[in-house]
């Protein structure tokens, strides 16, 4: 809108596609050097930005939830980083961890010399991880496997332990959204008796281990107050951000370095983050996918959601009127690949790949390459797409390739 955002401003968001590839940093680059080559980054309603897969997941990373960072975007691997969080926690900068393992490299250290438990928090790792048949049976070979989770799926059917939370419209406290903006989430109804919050549960299990000093938060409250102090200085800086000001406020936007400042809406309006205040351009050059096709599986697969279904299904595949409208895993093709192979609409068609198998509905639709097929990862069983998915990753991201892998494709009949 020209009267919002400015004459000339265009944006370019994406979903997490460009990210989920073996050379995802690289695609993610090639449209910040578009977007700068244009002049749309640090300009009013212009830039780039990623939607992120679930609520507060921009603000999950902001606190340093990934096992290679620490709060404020700060880098675990940076010796004056890791000074400042250290002395927020109380301990020696020696004693804080160099960067931990991806989620997918835990799962394929599950084994003999390797990890042996696990507790697993609001992910359903059997159907939402890649090369998901292998994961289901490693998970097995656990000597011990928690869960928490609001909702039973299949995960939680292998655990040892199931420990109930609260999901989120039973707990307070914050959200960030994509703009940065910090905002106020409160409390819409109590959660089930014997329930509790993941703060509970974090600090009940750090007692057991004999850390109640370090881990004797009240509430949500507390917890952000310490991630103010630890992100202060930071990329991220949330320590002029306090609940008083989210009550009165219609969110603030980091960084924020004191409370007297009023938050900044958009980066990179008067320089970029260099010492002489301008942007770099990153070169990078085209590689193909991890894996390529052959003729043993000579269409490419790629996944995604529909909008009936959120996730691995866990909650919306409970909902009646959602399986109704959405009741199973359906492969879109083009007329032209499905003429080839002798697929009908509405027929099943078994898929398999260089890990496993699925089983999905055929849909005809012209909007997609002939060379392609799209299924989304919302099922489980023998529905179950990342069943096919390749373990392959980023080299710096470390973020699997959801998004292409090759397939080879038949009707039942064809395909055992």
């Amino acid at each position: 809108h020209p009267g919002r955002a400015g004459r000339g401003s265009s944006m370019t968001i994406t979903g997490r596609g460009p990210e989920q590839q073996s050379h995802g940093v690289d695609t993610v680059t090639a449209i910040i050097n578009l977007m700068l080559a244009l002049g749309q980054v640090g300009r009013r309603g212009g830039g780039y930005g990623c939607l992120t897969g679930q609520g507060n997941g921009q603000g999950g990373r902001e606190h340093g939830q990934k096992a290679d960072q620490l709060p404020g975007y700060r880098s675990i691997h940076d010796a004056r980083d890791r000074t400042h969080v250290a002395g927020v926690w109380g301990v020696d900068p020696g004693d804080l961890p160099p960067a931990g393992l991806t989620a997918t490299e835990m799962i394929s250290r599950i084994g003999e010399g390797g990890l042996r438990g696990l507790v697993v928090a609001g992910s359903n790792l059997v159907v939402a991880a890649p090369h998901a048949g292998e994961v289901r049976n490693r998970l097995s070979d656990l000597d011990l496997l928690a869960v928490m989770d609001a909702f039973p799926n299949e995960t939680s059917e292998l655990a040892d332990f199931v420990l109930p939370v609260t999901q989120w419209a039973e707990e307070d406290g914050t959200m960030t959204n994509l703009e940065g903006r910090v905002i106020r989430r409160r409390a819409a109804t109590p959660p089930p008796a014997g329930t509790r919050s993941d703060i509970e549960v974090l600090c009940q299990l750090a007692t057991r281990l004999g850390h109640h000093h370090r881990f004797s938060y009240a509430g949500p409250e507390e917890v952000f107050d310490e991630l103010r102090r630890a992100s202060a200085g930071g990329r991220a800086d949330y320590s002029g951000i306090t609940y008083e000001r989210l009550e009165r406020e219609p969110g603030v936007y980091w960084p924020c370095p004191d409370t007297d400042h009023p938050g900044t809406p958009r980066l990179f309006s008067d320089r970029f983050g260099h010492p002489d205040g301008r942007a770099r351009f990153v070169a990078v050059g085209y590689a193909p996918s991890a894996e390529i096709t052959d003729a043993e599986f000579p269409v490419m697969l790629t996944t995604g959601r529909n909008r009936e279904q959120y996730n691995s299904g866990s909650q919306t595949r409970r909902i009646p009127r959602l399986r109704q409208s959405r009741p199973g895993a359906v492969l879109e093709m083009h007329p032209e690949l499905a003429g080839r192979l002798g697929i009908a609409a509405g027929a099943p068609v078994v898929v398999r790949s260089r890990r496993g198998r699925a089983t999905f509905t055929a849909a005809l639709v012209d909007g997609i390459r002939p060379d392609t097929v799209f299924a989304p990862f919302h099922w489980a069983g023998d529905e179950s797409v990342n069943r096919l998915t390749s373990t392959e990753i980023d080299p710096i991201s470390r973020m699997p390739e959801y998004k292409l892998c090759a397939v080879h494709l038949a009707p039942p009949s064809k395909g055992r």
